[in-house]
Protein backbone atom coordinates (compact mmCIF):
# COMPACT_ATOMS: atom_id res chain seq x y z
CA UNK A 1 0.00 0.00 0.00
CA UNK A 2 1.55 3.64 -1.22
CA UNK A 3 1.90 6.34 1.53
CA UNK A 4 -1.20 7.88 -0.31
CA UNK A 5 -2.99 4.70 -0.51
CA UNK A 6 -2.97 4.47 3.54
CA UNK A 7 -4.11 8.07 4.15
CA UNK A 8 -7.17 7.46 1.65
CA UNK A 9 -7.99 4.87 4.31
CA UNK A 10 -7.20 6.42 6.90
CA UNK A 11 -9.39 9.21 6.06
CA UNK A 12 -11.71 7.28 5.04
CA UNK A 13 -11.88 5.89 8.43
CA UNK A 14 -12.62 9.61 10.42
CA UNK A 15 -15.42 10.05 7.42
CA UNK A 16 -17.24 6.67 8.16
CA UNK A 17 -16.86 7.30 11.60
CA UNK A 18 -17.92 10.98 11.25
CA UNK A 19 -21.07 10.07 9.53
CA UNK A 20 -21.96 7.05 11.95
CA UNK A 21 -21.62 9.64 15.25
CA UNK A 22 -23.77 12.35 13.41
CA UNK A 23 -26.56 9.64 12.61
CA UNK A 24 -26.64 8.06 16.45
CA UNK A 25 -27.16 11.67 17.54
CA UNK A 26 -29.28 12.90 15.24
CA UNK A 27 -32.72 11.16 17.61
CA UNK A 28 -31.72 13.71 20.41
CA UNK A 29 -32.62 16.72 18.29
CA UNK A 30 -35.94 17.73 17.28
CA UNK A 31 -37.43 18.02 14.05
CA UNK A 32 -35.14 15.47 13.03
CA UNK A 33 -36.39 12.79 14.50
CA UNK A 34 -38.98 13.52 12.24
CA UNK A 35 -37.13 12.92 9.09
CA UNK A 36 -34.54 10.68 10.01
CA UNK A 37 -35.22 7.70 8.33
CA UNK A 38 -34.90 9.83 5.02
CA UNK A 39 -31.81 11.87 6.86
CA UNK A 40 -30.27 8.07 7.94
CA UNK A 41 -30.49 7.24 3.69
CA UNK A 42 -29.08 10.70 2.79
CA UNK A 43 -26.08 10.54 5.06
CA UNK A 44 -25.20 6.58 4.15
CA UNK A 45 -25.19 7.61 0.60
CA UNK A 46 -23.22 11.16 1.02
CA UNK A 47 -20.33 9.69 3.60
CA UNK A 48 -19.55 7.22 0.07
CA UNK A 49 -19.58 10.58 -2.18
CA UNK A 50 -17.24 12.66 -0.26
CA UNK A 51 -14.57 9.44 0.72
CA UNK A 52 -14.62 8.83 -3.10
CA UNK A 53 -13.96 12.85 -3.38
CA UNK A 54 -11.05 13.17 -0.52
CA UNK A 55 -9.64 10.11 -2.37
CA UNK A 56 -9.34 12.14 -5.66
CA UNK A 57 -7.71 14.75 -4.15
CA UNK A 58 -5.50 12.74 -1.43
CA UNK A 59 -3.56 10.74 -4.42
CA UNK A 60 -3.42 13.55 -6.56
CA UNK A 61 -1.66 15.88 -3.96
CA UNK A 62 0.45 12.57 -3.08
CA UNK A 63 1.73 12.10 -7.00
CA UNK A 64 3.23 15.67 -7.07
CA UNK A 65 6.82 15.88 -5.84
CA UNK A 66 9.10 18.86 -3.99
CA UNK A 67 7.92 21.29 -1.95
CA UNK A 68 4.86 23.77 -3.54
CA UNK A 69 2.33 22.39 -1.26
CA UNK A 70 -0.25 25.02 -2.39
CA UNK A 71 -2.33 23.94 -5.53
CA UNK A 72 -2.89 26.38 -7.87
CA UNK A 73 -5.92 27.61 -9.45
CA UNK A 74 -5.70 25.09 -13.02
CA UNK A 75 -5.56 22.05 -10.30
CA UNK A 76 -8.04 23.23 -8.15
CA UNK A 77 -10.68 23.46 -10.84
CA UNK A 78 -9.30 20.25 -12.47
CA UNK A 79 -10.14 18.27 -8.89
CA UNK A 80 -13.10 20.08 -8.69
CA UNK A 81 -14.31 19.14 -12.25
CA UNK A 82 -13.62 15.52 -10.98
CA UNK A 83 -15.69 16.06 -8.10
CA UNK A 84 -18.23 16.43 -10.43
CA UNK A 85 -18.52 12.99 -11.67
CA UNK A 86 -18.53 11.42 -8.29
CA UNK A 87 -21.75 13.54 -7.78
CA UNK A 88 -23.36 12.37 -11.02
CA UNK A 89 -23.16 9.15 -9.33
CA UNK A 90 -24.23 9.84 -6.24
CA UNK A 91 -27.58 11.15 -7.72
CA UNK A 92 -27.99 8.33 -9.70
CA UNK A 93 -27.83 6.49 -6.43
CA UNK A 94 -30.11 8.06 -4.76
CA UNK A 95 -33.15 7.89 -6.51
CA UNK A 96 -33.84 4.51 -5.58
CA UNK A 97 -33.77 5.73 -1.68
CA UNK A 98 -36.95 7.43 -0.09
CA UNK A 99 -34.83 10.65 -0.67
CA UNK A 100 -34.38 13.40 -3.44
CA UNK A 101 -32.07 15.95 -3.79
CA UNK A 102 -30.71 18.80 -6.35
CA UNK A 103 -27.03 20.03 -6.23
CA UNK A 104 -27.19 23.84 -5.84
CA UNK A 105 -23.51 24.17 -6.69
CA UNK A 106 -23.77 28.20 -6.76
CA UNK A 107 -24.05 27.93 -2.41
CA UNK A 108 -22.08 24.45 -2.67
CA UNK A 109 -18.56 25.26 -5.07
CA UNK A 110 -16.62 28.11 -2.73
CA UNK A 111 -17.49 25.47 -0.03
CA UNK A 112 -15.68 22.55 -1.61
CA UNK A 113 -13.12 24.55 -3.23
CA UNK A 114 -11.91 25.62 0.10
CA UNK A 115 -12.08 21.63 1.76
CA UNK A 116 -10.24 20.50 -1.76
CA UNK A 117 -7.37 23.31 -1.38
CA UNK A 118 -7.29 22.82 2.64
CA UNK A 119 -7.31 18.72 2.00
CA UNK A 120 -4.65 19.06 -0.97
CA UNK A 121 -2.00 20.76 1.13
CA UNK A 122 -2.25 18.54 4.35
CA UNK A 123 -2.28 15.37 2.25
CA UNK A 124 1.09 16.35 0.53
CA UNK A 125 3.23 17.66 3.61
CA UNK A 126 1.91 13.97 5.28
CA UNK A 127 2.52 11.90 1.90
CA UNK A 128 6.20 13.82 1.51
CA UNK A 129 6.98 12.76 5.34
CA UNK A 130 6.11 9.64 4.93
CA UNK A 131 9.12 7.35 4.41
CA UNK A 132 11.36 9.43 5.94
CA UNK A 133 9.09 9.38 9.15
CA UNK A 134 8.55 5.38 9.23
CA UNK A 135 4.94 5.60 8.64
CA UNK A 136 1.69 7.88 8.62
CA UNK A 137 1.37 8.78 11.94
CA UNK A 138 4.93 9.65 12.28
CA UNK A 139 4.24 11.80 9.59
CA UNK A 140 1.27 13.44 10.79
CA UNK A 141 3.15 14.01 14.09
CA UNK A 142 6.06 15.51 12.42
CA UNK A 143 3.59 17.90 10.56
CA UNK A 144 1.31 18.75 13.04
CA UNK A 145 1.30 19.37 16.96
CA UNK A 146 -1.14 18.07 18.46
CA UNK A 147 -3.54 21.50 18.34
CA UNK A 148 -2.27 21.61 14.51
CA UNK A 149 -3.75 18.27 14.45
CA UNK A 150 -6.83 18.97 15.77
CA UNK A 151 -7.40 22.68 13.92
CA UNK A 152 -7.01 20.93 10.30
CA UNK A 153 -9.05 17.63 10.84
CA UNK A 154 -12.20 20.22 12.31
CA UNK A 155 -11.61 22.31 9.61
CA UNK A 156 -11.93 19.67 6.68
CA UNK A 157 -14.95 18.63 9.11
CA UNK A 158 -16.90 21.73 9.40
CA UNK A 159 -16.80 22.07 5.55
CA UNK A 160 -17.96 19.00 5.01
CA UNK A 161 -21.33 19.96 7.51
CA UNK A 162 -21.33 23.24 5.68
CA UNK A 163 -21.53 21.05 2.51
CA UNK A 164 -23.65 18.49 3.66
CA UNK A 165 -26.32 21.23 5.22
CA UNK A 166 -26.57 22.88 1.38
CA UNK A 167 -27.71 19.59 0.28
CA UNK A 168 -30.20 18.98 3.53
CA UNK A 169 -32.11 22.11 2.19
CA UNK A 170 -32.92 20.40 -0.98
CA UNK A 171 -34.06 16.62 0.29
CA UNK A 172 -37.62 15.92 -0.75
CA UNK A 173 -39.57 15.42 2.30
CA UNK A 174 -43.20 14.43 3.03
CA UNK A 175 -45.47 17.40 2.92
CA UNK A 176 -45.81 17.90 6.25
CA UNK A 177 -42.23 18.01 6.86
CA UNK A 178 -41.69 20.44 3.97
CA UNK A 179 -42.10 23.53 6.30
CA UNK A 180 -39.55 22.51 8.33
CA UNK A 181 -36.67 21.62 6.08
CA UNK A 182 -34.86 24.46 6.76
CA UNK A 183 -34.54 24.05 10.57
CA UNK A 184 -33.62 20.58 9.94
CA UNK A 185 -30.97 21.52 7.69
CA UNK A 186 -29.63 24.20 10.89
CA UNK A 187 -30.38 21.14 13.18
CA UNK A 188 -28.55 18.86 10.92
CA UNK A 189 -25.61 21.16 10.74
CA UNK A 190 -25.31 21.73 15.14
CA UNK A 191 -24.87 18.01 15.56
CA UNK A 192 -22.50 17.60 12.73
CA UNK A 193 -20.41 20.29 14.29
CA UNK A 194 -20.40 19.43 17.91
CA UNK A 195 -19.85 15.60 16.46
CA UNK A 196 -16.89 17.35 14.32
CA UNK A 197 -15.18 18.95 17.58
CA UNK A 198 -15.42 15.41 19.62
CA UNK A 199 -13.83 13.77 16.48
CA UNK A 200 -11.12 16.18 16.03
CA UNK A 201 -10.17 16.38 19.73
CA UNK A 202 -10.34 12.66 19.58
CA UNK A 203 -7.90 11.66 16.45
CA UNK A 204 -5.02 14.41 17.62
CA UNK A 205 -5.27 12.71 20.94
CA UNK A 206 -4.81 9.19 19.41
CA UNK A 207 -2.04 10.38 17.32
CA UNK A 208 -0.08 12.18 19.43
CA UNK A 209 -0.30 9.39 22.43
CA UNK A 210 3.45 8.72 23.93
CA UNK A 211 4.46 5.51 23.03
CA UNK A 212 2.30 4.56 19.47
CA UNK A 213 3.66 4.42 16.48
Amino acid sequence: MTPADALVAFDRKILETYSRRTASALGTALPLRMALPRIESFLALNVAKEVRKDALVIRQAGGVSGRQSVPDAAVLRQLYEATLEVDSDFLARIGGFPVGIVIRYEEIEPIRLRRIGRLYRAAQMIVEDWSQQGGGRAALRSRFTRGELETLVYDLLQLYALETQALSRSLRLPGLLTPLREGIARSLYRVMIDTAGRLAREVATVVHRPGRN
